[in-house]
């Protein structure tokens, strides 16, 4: 009776995962779009030389800073703690407790941005080491330092909003409000596109107007939240509480979790230092790439994610071992059978994909085919950075974190070494082919890590599963491959191209599942693991 009432609880649970992924992804998927819709402005005003760039650069810092101090390894030290709180000490405890963590993370956050803002050349000869040799010796790329200090004043501000705009998104996910916080990113796309269109002629640089669209697009995000947090009556005036019982478990959660979970953002930030030193073009060329990646990546690999923590948390605080396992197992399927076809489609449209996106106003051919060099080598990490957000949880829901920043570590370092073995020989592309390698080592230490510890192992239900995803990518591969090169139509202005990306994908869509459907797959199997 037992097991079958535990069986009963792992499918509900994992119904109810279901729908809250479809509607992170789904509302992820307007933010996303209107992404590509932003990135396609930025290739057309700026294209992707020394003003793309700097402007990147300056982007690259904040958020990369938002990846530790928000999203990232603070919503993964965070959520667990929080869903302690609420399920031992209620809502009264919660609403304290969020009140001390906004003041003493809001303290830190505004130190740390009014010294970057005043002290922005130093951060830029950190992290731009290249362009500050150059302005030292007054070489070739001395103005990008210059540039480039100028626009972090701009873009660095967009680290306070969006910090208190995570620890919002965290807390109403907990409470399984997981809209608002997917829906919130719209915001920062629309302000950037805006902004870039209705104020670049008003500066020499177009790249001002970008960075004043960073600003006003964290200051509307953060402006929109307030409503929902009050609503759910967890809107709470900040309190300095460092020295609090559970502020004091986040902060030790925090530090470890920003290698454990923000391995990938920190491999991209060395990248960007060492494509410093590279022909210009490098960080545009590589962040042109990486946001292609970042679409299947966040629709899908932060999606299930996100919605796992608050489960897998409450899962260990419950001590149900066989429901952690089984969730951990539907979400690893989960996220595999959209990685790989994902994978594949990348790197067969990719040169259809680029043209559609970026290939306008200043963004040349020659910038295309770059981008597609970088794109292929990032794809081929694909499965690995999906994986990656799916198996971390199962460590920091346990509020293990000596384990992820163990692994976080050997995959960071390993990074560093790849980038000056492949750098030197094949640029750009080698810093993405390195970034692809460390991922895949930081997923497996990951997940032999939870093996051992007799945390999560792949059932046999996942290996057929992924035999079964590899044979219908293989077919969905073929199918594209023909009609890209048989297309019957013929290709003479962008609505053909389009209609044919549109075509091609559709098709890709069809073949996969169909293929996966004459193979076994039932849309049942999602519902819960067996």
């Amino acid at each position: 009776m037992r097991n079958i009432l535990s069986s009963s609880i792992r499918k509900v649970n994992s119904l109810a995962l279901l729908k809250s992924g479809l509607i992170f992804s789904f509302m992820t998927l307007i933010s996303r779009v209107l992404g590509l819709v932003r990135d396609m402005v930025i290739a057309t005003f700026v294209g992707a030389g020394a003003n793309a760039d700097v402007f990147l650069f300056a982007n690259r810092i904040p958020n990369f800073l938002r990846r530790l101090f928000a999203e990232g390894a603070f919503a993964q030290a965070f959520v667990p703690v929080m869903t302690e709180v609420k399920e031992k000490h209620g809502d009264d405890e919660v609403r304290l407790l969020v009140s001390r963590v906004a003041g003493t993370l809001g303290v830190i956050v505004s130190l740390i941005t009014v010294f970057a803002v005043i002290a922005s050349p130093l951060v830029v000869m950190i992290f731009g080491t290249g362009w500050f040799l150059d302005w030292v010796n007054d070489g070739p790329d001395a103005g990008k330092f210059e540039l480039a200090s100028v626009l972090l004043k701009m873009t660095f501000p967009y680290l306070f909003f969006i910090t208190f705009v995570a620890l919002a998104g965290a807390v109403l996910n907990t409470y399984n409000k997981f809209a608002v916080a997917a829906f919130t990113p719209v915001f920062l796309n629309i302000a950037i596109i805006a902004c870039a269109i209705l104020f670049r002629d008003s500066f020499a640089e177009p790249a001002y107007a970008l960075a004043m669209g960073v600003f006003v697009g964290g200051l509307i995000q953060f402006l929109f939240q307030l409503p929902f947090m009050a609503k759910a009556g967890l809107l709470v005036l900040p309190k300095w509480g460092w020295n609090d019982e559970y502020v004091k478990r986040i902060r030790l959660l925090m530090l470890p979790a920003i290698l454990g979970v923000s391995v990938h953002q920190l491999n991209a930030l060395v990248d960007t230092v060492i494509a410093s030193f590279l022909q210009t073009g490098s960080i545009s060329w590589l962040y042109f790439a990486d946001r292609l990646i970042e679409f299947p990546l966040g629709l899908f690999g932060i999606g299930i994610a996100t919605v796992i923590l608050p489960s897998l948390s409450k899962l260990h605080t419950q001590d149900d071992p066989k429901a952690f396992q089984s969730t951990m197992d539907w979400a690893v399927r989960f996220v595999l059978m959209l990685a790989f076809p994902a994978m594949v489609g990348l790197v067969a449209l990719g040169p259809l994909i680029i043209e559609v996106l970026y290939l306008h106003g200043e963004f040349l051919p020659s910038d295309a085919q770059a981008v597609y060099w970088a794109l292929v080598a990032y794809s081929s990490g694909l499965m690995s950075y999906m994986t990656v957000k799916v198996l971390a949880p199962g460590y920091f829901a346990r509020q293990d974190t000596k384990s992820p920043v163990r692994i976080g570590i050997i995959a960071m370092l390993s990074n560093v070494v790849f980038n000056f073995m492949l750098a030197p020989f094949y640029g750009y592309v080698g810093l993405a082919i390195a970034t692809a390698l460390s991922a895949t080592l930081n997923a497996y230490l990951l997940y032999r890590g939870l093996s051992q510890q007799g945390i999560y192992q792949l059932s046999k239900t996942t290996v057929v599963w992924v035999v079964k995803l590899i044979l219908s990518s293989a077919v969905m591969l073929a199918a594209l491959l023909y009609l890209y090169q048989n297309w019957p139509l013929a290709i003479e202005a962008f609505s053909d191209t389009l209609l044919q990306l549109f075509g091609l994908i559709a098709v890709a869509i069809i073949t996969y599942f169909a293929t996966f459907t004459l193979l076994g797959f039932r849309l049942r199997q999602l519902k819960h693991a067996d």
